[in-house]
């Protein structure tokens, strides 16, 4: 799955420097994930690093859009890929 940021976000500025893939900006109110992007990390770490540094808990799994580890390390692979 994708993340997402609920409007919980309080726009503290650090879940964007930890993200990886670039997946995260500012958005019109809150901080945005784009899903084209997030892996939540795999690939690069054990662990979501924007899930780990946020600090009001606003970052969870969409439901709307399951992906499966392998699904997660093809989208890593291509993204890397095409930043190479």
């Amino acid at each position: 799955m994708a993340l997402i940021i609920t409007d919980e976000c309080i726009n503290c500025d650090v879940c964007e420097p930890e993200c990886p893939n670039g997946a995260i900006a500012q958005g019109e109110e809150i901080y945005e994930i784009d899903p084209e992007l997030c892996t939540e990390c795999v690939g690069h770490y054990e662990t979501s690093q924007c899930v780990e540094v946020c600090p009001v808990d606003c970052i969870p799994h969409d439901p709307d859009r399951e992906e499966t580890e392998a699904e997660l390390m093809a989208k890593y692979e291509r993204i890397t890929k095409a930043s190479a």
